[in-house]
């Protein structure tokens, strides 16, 4: 291949957190290389450049690693929804691992991390119960290009759950369609349900001829546009509903494994509060809210708020704050021996909800991260605070991404 001086020979050396691996520059800086792995040779072109590092799209594999792999997706590399379909499972579980350990020993300043061995997801591929496509110019189906706003469409994808691989690809839609997202998630018995998102308040036209739910979300709020607006989604046997406005784990037997560890690891009794922030439908509350004495669920989401408290209204001792929790914790009224779960979206804990939480003195905090950057931000906050960092569990929901689900336990400190 003709050498261009927009091209640029890289010798990479490790993964880092994002999917990409590490590679230096001849002038000493950083450069960041998608698809890449580490041990290999690639040549690269710079798509941005800064004082202290670069980053790069993968342009030829010039000397491959042995353990690089033949992808199974066509769309590898030019769709951004997988990261490292280039590795085997287990070594994707290596490295999930070690850049955990990483991002705790480099932004939470904690040496030797107590990190376990992460809990491997029981299926690689076919595992989500949620998907969401963007539509392109045409109206056809498809994700977000890796490193752009451009919508690529796609002929196959491997992670669906199998109902709804079946069903993305049936729909049809018109283009320029004022629809931004296209979500389908499914649920208990294999049933179905359609969100169709979009800023504009105008209803879509819609037909289906397959037996499925099917919502349209707008600023307006939810219009039911066939059969319900939520879904049973089943977990250790119980029944969740879930509202198509409301989150849930993407993937179903991941999240009845952290149930169960959360069940194992948490010392609750009937002296005990059990706080549950970020709380969402009552994934965790139903499970251990029957173990305390008094369980007190904080959520932002309408929607969430609705289905927690359907979930769990035949529980006496469950009480639901809605609102930020920056906002309930400061004026929460809770004393004596306190356990706190925390589950906050990427952005990690709030400040001001995370000092809230220290001055209420939880002698045990369960933080569930799906981000290893922001929890060791916040590890060496609660640390400075008088937490002690007893161990950290990584769980993989999400086999071929980058993406690190985790849940650390700490302890107070006298």
């Amino acid at each position: 291949m003709a050498f261009s001086p927009a091209l640029v020979e890289v010798e990479l050396l490790r993964h880092t957190f994002g999917g990409s691996s590490m590679g230096r520059l001849a002038d000493g800086r950083a450069v960041f290389v998608p698809y890449a792995l580490p041990g290999e040779r690639v040549l690269v072109e710079l798509t941005e450049e800064k004082r202290g590092f670069a980053r790069a799209r993968l342009v030829e594999v010039l000397q491959a690693a042995p353990q690089r792999i033949q992808p199974r997706c066509r769309h590898f590399g030019v769709c951004g929804g997988c990261h490292y379909q280039h590795l085997a499972y287990p070594l994707q579980l290596q490295v999930k691992g070690g850049v955990l350990r990483e991002q705790l020993e480099r932004i939470a300043g904690i040496s030797q991390p107590p990190v376990g061995e992460i809990r491997p997801s029981p299926l690689e591929w076919n595992y989500r119960n949620t998907v969401q496509f963007h539509l392109d110019e045409q109206g056809r189906l498809g994700y977000e290009e890796s490193g752009s706003n451009r919508v690529v469409a796609i002929q196959e994808c491997f992670l669906p759950q199998a109902p709804l691989d079946e069903i993305w690809q049936q729909l049809d839609f018109e283009s320029r369609l004022s629809i931004e997202r296209v979500g389908l998630r499914v649920g208990a018995d294999e049933e179905v349900l359609l969100t169709l998102e979009s800023s504009l308040l105008e209803l879509p036209s819609f037909e289906v001829d397959f037996p499925l739910s099917a919502v349209h979300l707008s600023p307006a709020g939810s219009i039911v546009l066939a059969g319900e607006d939520w879904l049973p989604m089943e977990v250790n046997g119980r029944i969740f509903r879930v509202s198509a406005g409301s989150f849930f784990q993407v993937n179903t037997a991941q999240a009845g494994a952290m149930v169960q560890f959360l069940q194992e690891v948490l010392p609750l009794d009937s002296r005990t509060t059990l706080l549950d922030v970020y709380c969402g439908v009552g994934l965790f509350s139903a499970f251990l809210a029957d173990q305390a004495g008094r369980c007190i669920g904080i959520e932002q989401s309408p929607t969430a708020c609705e289905d927690y408290a359907f979930n769990l209204d035949e529980m006496e001792n469950v009480e639901l704050y809605v609102g930020a929790a920056e906002d309930i914790l400061p004026a929460l009224q809770v004393s004596g021996k306190i356990t706190a779960i925390v589950d906050p979206p990427r952005a990690g804990l709030d400040r001001h909800a995370l000092d809230a939480l220290v001055a209420l003195q939880p002698r045990w905090i369960a933080y569930v991260s799906c981000d290893p950057a922001t929890l060791a931000r916040d590890l060496k906050r609660l640390v400075a605070a008088g937490y002690s960092l007893e161990r950290v569990t990584p769980f993989d929901l999400f086999p071929q991404t980058y993406h690190i689900e985790s849940i650390s336990l700490l302890r107070r400190v006298g």
